[in-house]
């Protein structure tokens, strides 16, 4: 009984939550993008919400279930599978180091542009953008909730990225923003557009 309970105490020791810099920083990006999404599709009518400037070219609906999607998929990435690995080795944890800005600057650089896997292309999950604009809410708000409390050891569990290599989990949890912000100046663009219902 008494080394089960050194062995938990161990345990506990060996966890780094988060600094609570790191916490506000990322908090507050999940904030900040919140905000420029849902203030991006405000007040769209139903022709704009559905306009699509060319055939391969997504709606501002379609671009919208594909946050939507990505806030849930990637949340759920972070929270089942990368912390519920073991603790990276020290080679992939160096790797991480320094990429913190990197995930914001790569993920919303627009020049580059990427195509989304299947699961997350837009199937038309939400009947209407209120349905939509909920869910978004409700999991956005969720994603905020786990960064304001978690004790998690988010900087000693790191996962690859397909273009940024090595992340560690607080740095896929910055990328969920990141990658709504990205899309948002998606929206942006789309609302520019030249045949954009007025």
């Amino acid at each position: 009984m008494k080394l089960t309970a050194l062995l938990a105490f161990a345990t506990v020791l060996a966890a780094e939550p988060l600094a609570q810099g790191e916490r506000d920083r990322a908090m507050s990006y999940m904030h900040a993008t919140r905000k420029q999404f849902l203030d991006s599709v405000a007040g769209l009518s139903k022709a704009q919400w559905e306009y699509k400037p060319a055939p391969e070219v997504w709606s501002a609906a379609e671009v919208a279930e594909h946050i939507a999607l990505s806030e849930d998929t990637l949340f759920e990435l972070v929270t089942k599978k990368i912390v519920g690995g073991p603790p990276a080795d020290d080679a992939k944890r160096a790797a991480t180091k320094g990429k913190d800005e990197q995930v914001m600057k790569v993920i919303t650089d627009r020049s580059q542009k990427l195509q989304a896997p299947e699961f997350l292309r837009p199937s038309h999950k939400w009947k209407t953008m209120e349905e939509l604009v909920a869910h978004f809410k409700q999991s956005r708000d969720r994603n905020i909730a786990y960064l304001q409390t978690t004790q998690d050891d988010l900087r000693s569990r790191v996962a690859a990225h397909p273009v940024m290599k090595e992340l560690d989990a607080y740095q896929w949890l910055m990328m969920i923003a990141a990658h709504s912000e990205r899309h948002t100046m998606q929206l942006k663009e789309l609302k520019n557009s030249a045949g954009f219902p007025k």
